[in-house]
């Protein structure tokens, strides 16, 4: 059985959604809270290499709008991830670590096809 981790924050919709798909699928899982745990820098550079940075950036969230443009203006990797560390609701939620896998954001079919037993 494959070890299941979940990043994100407790209270966000997104993230309540996967929990529940979970849940209901009979995963068990670690939860990871940025909250409380923080964000682990070299999980997110290890992210950033298999997704890309860009990925990682909830660009539509109320998070990374609030950012001063500064911040946000002329971002490469290196930029995005000191970013990400400094505002982790700022990062897609949620993130799965499961075995070699790696999802990004919830999408129900996309976790159906990689964390079904």
């Amino acid at each position: 059985m494959m070890k299941v981790t979940i990043y994100g924050i407790k209270n966000c919709d997104t993230m309540k959604k996967a929990f529940t798909w979970l849940e209901a699928q009979k995963i068990d899982y670690h939860f990871h809270d940025y909250k409380k745990d923080g964000v682990p820098v070299d999980r997110l550079k290890a992210w950033a290499g298999r997704a890309g940075w860009e990925k990682l950036l909830n660009t539509r969230g109320t998070t990374y709008r609030k950012i001063p443009e500064a911040e946000r203006d002329n971002l490469n990797e290196a930029r995005a991830l000191k970013l990400l560390e400094k505002y982790p609701s700022a990062i897609k939620r949620p993130l799965v670590e499961a075995g070699a896998k790696l999802l990004v954001g919830f999408d129900s079919a996309e976790f159906a096809l990689s964390l079904k037993q």
